[in-house]
């Protein structure tokens, strides 16, 4: 009698399956949500430097166009043109290299791989191995 209350209490193997099947299936589902959040955060931050780029070139291209013509103009009258064109130009050019480059070199300090998800992905699969055997 007590032998057939512990078969009646225990789960088949069937239904350890199923149940292991299951916990498997939103396992699965929590890790893409996790991979899923954590690219959209990796993709937000690099499109804001993206932003920063755009917005670093256009002042520069700006920056070429308006105070060339004014600052040209002015020290025309001092030294000859082409060499107020010259100084101006590197000068507003030099301001915008600095804001491209310091954009550049924060996209190139983000990492697009989704490294918390694989490492979970990693756990997962040493958990689902110790429960199959």
């Amino acid at each position: 009698m007590a032998q057939q209350l512990q078969m009646n209490t225990e789960r088949s193997l069937g239904e350890l399956f199923t149940e292991l099947a299951t916990e498997t299936g939103t396992l699965i589902r929590q890790e893409v949500a996790l991979a899923q959040a954590e690219m959209t955060h990796k993709a937000t931050k690099a499109g804001k430097n993206i932003a920063f780029l755009v917005v670093g070139g256009a002042v520069g291209y700006v920056a070429v166009l308006a105070v060339t013509a004014a600052v040209i103009l002015l020290l025309a009258s001092v030294i000859p043109a082409w060499l107020s064109a010259l100084l101006v130009g590197l000068a507003v050019g030099s301001g915008a290299y600095f804001m491209v480059t310091s954009a550049l070199a924060e996209l190139r300090k983000s990492d697009p791989m989704p490294r918390e998800t694989m490492a979970t992905l990693k756990e997962d699969a040493r958990w689902l191995k110790k429960e199959v055997t």
